[in-house]
């Protein structure tokens, strides 16, 4: 087995499915500090054990782990991993006794150690007392990454094993450099890192700051790979695009047909619905005197003129701070609502208005677009068009979509070091065959 700095290490989780890009970043994350190396999961599905062997020759003096996730099978899967060059070989902690001790013994043959991933335990300090006595080496407390999504406290489960076990611990799952202090004062000796250094366009830089923080118990402010709840969801909208959002969707959420006055302006907000007859703005308007700071105004005018909406509106809602507004209708006024900076966003601009005879609705669940739109939902515009985000995994989804902005930065920095999209995606590769 091979040496490791004093407590506590950084491993940087490599949970690609290409092998070039990890090796790429892996290269990155060592020269910034990063102490142990893991193929992980998805890079080994992908590539094999061959991600083991490659990384074993580029890397003879760092300590490779493979996550296999192992489940059952211990001996065979153990003893290929280790004779593939890895240090340290991951089992799960639901797996039974049998298999974690068929590991140990396997990994006792061939000079490895065994590291048990308590992802998904119901009981996860039971089970790492209960594994401790199997004779394994290290216990890892994971908040898989489904999870992270809904914002969960990657440190709840970690204090409590700590208490449990005498064994060294890692942790996995949502850790950054704001927090990586938390979790060595939360107990843990190993600090699992994947995103906030594999999806960083400068690997090394973010593996600085992450040892920087592990060393010094320090909290280094990070706009990244942080997951909010409930409560914060605004400050992800602020930083994502409505692409970003609709990829997070699985390319969903578009009102189609919605567009901005001024490409140039940008607006985020949960929900105030209006339902209208065609041209009748008086619902719409009243609205307003509804409507709190920060809401987006979205109205059902039957996707038809006359206008419901135009600069008196406007400036009501300047008033009242709305963010915005979304017209399933006709605007009007256009170039004097792009002077006031108001972000509208509308499917027909037309110079004649309607008339208020108060047909209608307020806060009612409204459709647009084939989308149903309700009260508290939350809806991000931007130059691209209108994206809708559920109220009921509202938080979730805007942290996938935070995740894909995050992705993306990798992938635009590979791509200006000299590549281009279908090479560094090796999209030739990935296409469906037959």
């Amino acid at each position: 087995m091979r040496a490791h700095r004093d407590w506590p290490v950084l491993q940087v989780a490599l949970d690609f499915t290409e092998i070039s890009r990890a090796l790429r970043c892996a290269h990155e994350a060592a020269e910034g500090g990063a102490d142990w190396l893991e193929a992980g999961t998805p890079l080994i599905k992908s590539e094999g054990l061959e991600t083991v062997r490659a990384l074993r020759r580029e890397f003879p003096d760092h300590v490779i782990v493979a996550d296999m996730k192992i489940m059952d099978a211990g001996r065979i899967e153990v003893e290929t991993a280790a004779k593939a060059g890895a240090d340290i070989v991951g089992v799960l902690g639901v797996a039974s006794d049998a298999t974690i001790s068929e590991c140990v013994e396997a990994a006792g043959n061939y000079g490895a150690r065994i590291v048990v991933d308590l992802i998904n335990e119901p009981n996860p300090a039971r089970r790492a007392s209960g594994v401790e006595t199997l004779g394994v080496d290290y216990i890892v407390v994971h908040t898989p990454i489904d999870v992270q999504m809904r914002g969960a406290d990657p440190f709840e489960n970690l204090r409590r094993v700590r208490e449990a076990v005498k064994l060294p611990l890692g942790v996995a799952g949502g850790i950054h450099s704001e927090n990586a202090a938390d979790a060595v004062a939360a107990g843990a000796q190993i600090a699992i890192v994947g995103g906030a250094i594999t999806k960083s366009a400068d690997a090394k830089a973010a593996a600085a700051a992450l040892r920087q923080a592990l060393d010094t118990r320090a909290k280094i402010a990070t706009e990244l790979y942080r997951r909010v709840t409930e409560q914060d969801i605004i400050e992800v909208l602020k930083k994502v695009s409505s692409p970003n959002l609709s990829d997070a969707l699985h390319r969903g959420g578009v009102l189609h047909g919605i567009v901005p006055i001024s490409p140039e302006l940008r607006m985020c907000g949960p929900v105030l619905t209006v339902r209208t007859a065609p041209g009748d703005w008086a619902k719409p308007v009243e609205a307003i005197d509804m409507a709190k700071p920060g809401d987006v105004i979205v109205i059902d005018a039957g996707g038809v003129g006359p206008a419901v909406w135009g600069e008196l509106a406007t400036y009501s809602c300047l008033n009242k701070q709305v963010a915005g507004v979304v017209i399933d209708g006709a605007i009007r006024d256009t170039p004097e609502i792009r002077k006031l900076g108001f972000p509208a966003f509308s499917r027909l601009v037309m110079p004649n208005a309607g008339e208020p005879r108060g047909f209608g609705e307020i806060g009612v669940p409204i459709k647009i677009s084939g989308a149903t739109v309700k009260p508290g939902d939350w809806i991000l515009g931007d130059a691209d068009g209108v994206v809708l985000l559920p109220k009921e995994r509202a938080a979730e989804y805007a942290n996938r979509a935070m995740d894909v902005l995050e992705k993306e930065n990798r992938i635009r920095e590979e791509i200006i070091r000299g590549g281009t999209l279908s090479q560094v995606m090796e999209l030739l590769r990935w296409e469906k065959v037959g």
